[in-house]
């Protein structure tokens, strides 16, 4: 194995002070507390209504998974019962969320130089690890890093353990490489923020999955509560929410808390995690397959995949919502059958339709 050692043994840059302040609202007019309560609500109904406009002017027949005479038919609520459950829930909503906020610190400001140069550091230290893993691998860091110092001296510098003897403060104390801040900004701006969404939405999915196959698996909680959001047959888009007030309590607003307090989001990051919820959840309920809708290419937990949840020889499948499909593909309750339940006059040729007995479990 090659001899590998550091060039060096020497100190770290230091970081910068801060001075903590109240962090300004994001818009003057509103603040950020009525904003985190307030945009799901919005969200929810101009998306919701958007769709709802489609739906009675008939903009886009073809992309229908139900004919407009179906929703009439086949629902055993009314648009009246519907709307008047959402407000409801969304008035929980509200509450819960005002509650929740309101257990939050207050949001400060001025740290964002420390955070990044923190993460910074990070990055050098990490680099130490290099030569070590070069050494692994038969390699010999030290002279690696001589023979690049002239053409690549970042690259030299971080292939020897993270050395820099050339960069300096302007009191001649070691600096961070501008790669290194750079990757560090991205560390804080973008990466971390990103993996707290995608585990918020795993969280999601989770509490989701498992309570709403419970409420189908347990006569009980389905005839006492899921029952209510299964007497829209033919889903549309403001019956997203059309539950059973506990229900709907339990299932999205606790849910959502939940994934929100367990990934460390701010207020800020909350509101947007809230409301793109809120967008695909009134997206998976809208009717239409839209092929060039980019919430329904992302994933395949779309309006159609969740429409045979609808059906009632679909209803015992796909009960993952509202992001992926990971927990009904692991546990075998994704639907496997034929999907045929679009409306006749755009069925292929020769595609046979499925009964639409409209029979509760």
């Amino acid at each position: 194995m090659a001899a590998n050692q550091t060039l060096f043994e020497t100190g770290l840059p230091s970081l910068p002070s801060y001075t903590l302040e109240l962090q300004p609202d994001l818009f003057s007019w509103i603040s950020d507390f009525w904003l985190s309560l307030i945009a799901p609500v919005v969200v929810y109904w101009v998306l919701s209504l958007t769709f709802h406009a489609i739906d009675v002017y008939d903009l886009f027949p073809q992309y229908r998974l139900h004919t407009p005479e179906e929703i009439t038919k086949r629902n055993h609520a009314s648009r009246y019962e519907v709307a008047r459950d959402v407000i409801l829930q969304q008035v929980i909503q509200v509450a819960t969320g005002a509650v929740l906020a309101l257990t939050e610190p207050p949001e400060m400001t001025g740290k964002t130089d420390y955070d990044i140069a923190v993460w910074a550091t990070r990055v050098r230290l990490a680099q130490r690890a290099l030569p070590k893993i070069l050494g692994a691998l038969g390699l010999n860091a030290t002279a690696i890093s001589k023979n690049l110092v002239e053409s690549h001296p970042m690259l030299a510098g971080a292939v020897a353990g993270g050395y820099y003897p050339f960069l300096t403060t302007e009191t001649a104390g070691p600096a961070f490489a501008a790669w290194e801040v750079t990757f560090a900004k991205a560390i804080f701006h973008f990466i971390i923020p990103g993996i707290q969404f995608f585990v918020a939405t795993f969280i999601l999915d989770t509490w989701q999955y498992f309570l709403h196959r419970l409420m189908h698996v347990n006569k009980w909680l389905y005839a006492t509560f899921h029952s209510r959001h299964h007497r829209l047959y033919v889903p549309y888009a403001y019956g997203a929410l059309y539950n059973h007030p506990f229900e709907g309590f339990l299932l999205d607003t606790v849910g959502a808390s939940i994934a929100f307090k367990a990934t460390f989001m701010t207020l800020r990051q909350g509101i947007w995690f809230w409301s793109f919820s809120t967008i695909k959840t009134v997206d998976d309920h809208c009717g239409y397959s839209f092929p060039w809708d980019p919430l329904q290419l992302i994933t395949s937990n779309n309006a159609a995949y969740h429409d045979i949840h609808h059906q009632h020889w679909g209803i015992k499948t796909n009960f993952a919502q509202p992001f992926f499909t990971f927990w009904d593909s692991l546990l075998d309750t994704r639907y496997k059958g034929k999907r045929s339940n679009k409306p006749s006059a755009y069925r292929k040729e020769g595609e046979k339709p499925e009964a639409t007995s409209d029979k509760d479990e």
